[in-house]
């Protein structure tokens, strides 16, 4: 978000930021809050508070008037239908297909830097399973194979399953995982509902990498590190993996709003 302020302000608004570490223009909430459009986070909030900062959700709303249009990335429906009861608008710039697209290149790319960091051999010839065909799935397993892993893709759907055979994956089914993952070295997670749980898991090699990347977990974590795997929840990586790079898809994604808006 301190990337994007930087690249609004560079294009020439007049941007006003708060509890952004190296943003342009740094005011007290009230200041930025007074803004004609306030952008808020991606996601919106961790834990009921605006991610990255300390102030409650509920403590937000109260802040904004209806003359302003606000933008906000993944909005749980809750916290949008308090915003709107108070007469806000809230638009969800996360809903929006090619940012999510091109979100899910930096997310797959730190996904594999974290399994390197954690692995004790190359990915190259590495056996991997990346649960779940979805757009992160999808850039996932194609970045492992362009760097010579044995790529196996887990799928529910019989499109799917043409597709990783297409690709030249190994397919499986995401339900009938028992008795087939003894084999692997890294495991990705991208299904958000439980997965793996503690009778799979007890089929994983012992120096097996899980990284999970689903925002509602698909790898029982206590079952995990109960069984000493080495487990990996990477969660906001387009951020940290590559913050240039997703601040600009938002902003992309913001002008075609704002143009859209005008119209």
């Amino acid at each position: 978000m301190a990337y994007l302020a930087r690249l609004l302000a560079d294009d020439g608004y007049a941007v006003k930021s708060w509890c952004l570490d190296g943003a342009p223009n740094e005011g007290t909430p009230s200041e930025a809050m007074a803004a004609e459009r306030i952008v808020l986070p991606v996601p919106l909030q961790r834990d009921g508070k605006l991610t990255g900062t300390k102030l409650p959700l509920g403590e937000l709303w109260p802040r904004l008037s209806p003359r302003q249009r606000v933008y906000a990335g993944a909005v749980p429906p809750d916290d949008r239908s308090r915003a709107e009861a108070m007469g806000l608008r809230v638009t969800d710039y996360f809903t929006d297909e090619a940012l999510t697209v091109q979100n899910a290149v930096p997310t797959a790319e730190g996904a594999i830097a974290a399994a390197m960091e954690h692995l004790e051999v190359t990915l190259h010839g590495a056996p991997c399973l990346v649960v779940g065909f979805g757009r992160i799935g999808k850039l996932l397993a194609h970045d492992l194979a362009a760097l010579g892993a044995k790529v196996s893709v887990s799928a529910r759907r019989f499109d799917d399953f043409a597709w990783i055979d297409a690709f030249g994956y190994r397919a499986l089914h995401t339900e009938r995982l028992a008795g087939k993952l003894g084999g692997f070295r890294a495991v990705f997670n991208t299904v958000p509902g439980m997965v793996l749980n503690d009778a799979l898991l007890a089929e994983l090699r012992s120096d097996c990498v899980l990284v999970e990347l689903a925002s509602q977990p698909g790898i029982d974590a206590e079952a995990a590190k109960a069984r000493k795997l080495d487990y990996v929840k990477a969660a906001g990586l387009p951020g940290k993996a590559a913050p240039e790079t997703a601040a600009r898809a938002i902003r992309e994604t913001l002008y075609r709003i704002w143009e859209d808006e005008k119209a």
